[in-house]
């Protein structure tokens, strides 16, 4: 009976760098690395009694990796599907713990504000849909579809009747628009708002710089040296700030940064300037509207709808502030903490780009149909509960 030949295997360039990157790869499975050095040996014309004496494997094992990448290339070398061991759970158990997880806890009864996977495991052993069933493999069916219910956050209804009008404004503006002309190149945005209540906290005792394997240290025990409010305005387009600190907020601290901003060029002989501000009680209601343009004649100031901060962009240089420069707060004095923001301000303008604002009034009113189906499907809901 004639001996079986070895079957021939050539590779293709990009094959032959693809397969010596999983032979040489120190991150490489070593299964992975196996195949790969038997089908590059034989690519070179060694026999399988060869490769397999060189691999430490036997000649089944190569003729099979071999026969495999000869008839499939590359895709041949990955492990086929296998049929495993039968699910123990049907399909219409795990929908129903998945939709065990998507209720409150409230809603079935159990005296808990979040579920966690054990929890969902002895509620679903409870109602009857399992007779066992472990947490990990709870947690196994949330993760297929991103189901945590251990996790929350706050938001908030839109309770502005005025919502919509007020933010297509803002967003205009955003887009160099205001009631559907373009912006001239002597008109120009600002987004203000305060960042109040910033502390000093003087630890008691020093801060401890990274090193090797090891995190920035700071002391947990500290005094308090007092606060400060840090109120800025920010041109959307030119990306600059221009900030103030204050013992506190109010009126007189915002029309003072409003004389910081408007006494300035471009603004002071600009057309109009338009500032974006939110409900605050420093610049609340058609009064604030009124001084402003009152005090400076080409100053336009536009609200944001109520609990709509998001909205104002001067919220984002906020962030910034608060990740840089005042977290984790250890200052000696309020004096470091307003000298730490001047000197940031001027750092953050010498490289500032405009934020690259990608939320457009076609958004808003995708947002304001989901809230609105929202609101339409709560009550049936209740009813049906």
């Amino acid at each position: 009976m004639p001996a079986l030949r070895a079957r021939p295997v050539w590779l293709t360039a990009a094959e032959r760098q693809r397969l010596k990157k999983l032979a040489r790869g120190h991150k490489s499975p070593s299964r992975d690395k196996l195949r790969a050095q038997i089908v590059l040996g034989a690519a070179r014309g060694l026999s399988n009694a060869q490769l397999a004496r060189r691999c430490a494997v036997t000649v089944d094992t190569v003729r099979k990796w071999r026969g495999r990448f000869a008839a499939d290339g590359l895709d041949g070398l990955a492990d086929r599907k296998r049929s495993g061991r039968p699910p123990a759970f049907t399909p219409i158990q795990v929908a129903e713990v998945k939709a065990l997880a998507c209720q409150l806890p409230a809603q079935t009864g159990a005296p808990l504000s979040v579920w966690s996977c054990p929890d969902l495991a002895r509620e679903a052993i409870t109602a009857g849909i399992a007779e066992t069933l472990s947490a990990s493999t709870v947690r196994r069916w949330l993760a297929a579809d991103t189901i945590k219910p251990w996790q929350h956050r706050s938001w908030i209804f839109i309770r502005d009747p005025d919502f919509r009008v007020k933010a297509n404004l803002v967003l205009d503006l955003y887009a160099g628009v205001w009631e559907g002309r373009p912006l001239g190149d002597d008109e120009y945005v600002i987004s203000s708002d305060e960042k109040t209540s910033i502390q000093a906290r003087c630890r008691c005792h020093p801060t401890l710089p990274p090193g090797k394997a090891r995190m920035m240290r700071v002391n947990h025990d500290y005094k308090r040296g007092g606060a400060l409010a840090y109120l800025a305005a920010y041109d959307i387009h030119r990306a600059q700030v221009f900030g103030r600190c204050a013992a506190s907020t109010g009126i007189e601290p915002f029309m003072a940064l409003a004389e910081h901003v408007m006494t300035r060029e471009p603004y002071a002989s600009a057309k109009r300037v338009f500032w974006i501000v939110d409900n605050g009680s420093s610049h609340r209601g058609q009064a604030s509207i009124n001084r402003l343009a009152e005090r400076f004649p080409n100053a336009v100031m536009v609200h944001t709808p109520v609990h709509a901060s998001w909205l104002n962009q001067i919220e984002i240089y906020f962030s910034v502030v608060q990740r840089k420069v005042v977290s984790p707060n250890d200052f000696t004095n309020l004096a470091q903490v307003e000298q730490r923001l001047a000197d940031f301000e001027l750092r953050y303008n010498a490289t500032a780009r405009p934020f690259r604002w990608k939320f457009t009034p076609t958004d808003l009113d995708d947002l304001l149909q989901r809230i609105d189906q929202h609101q339409t499907a709560t009550p049936a809901l209740a009813q049906a509960a």
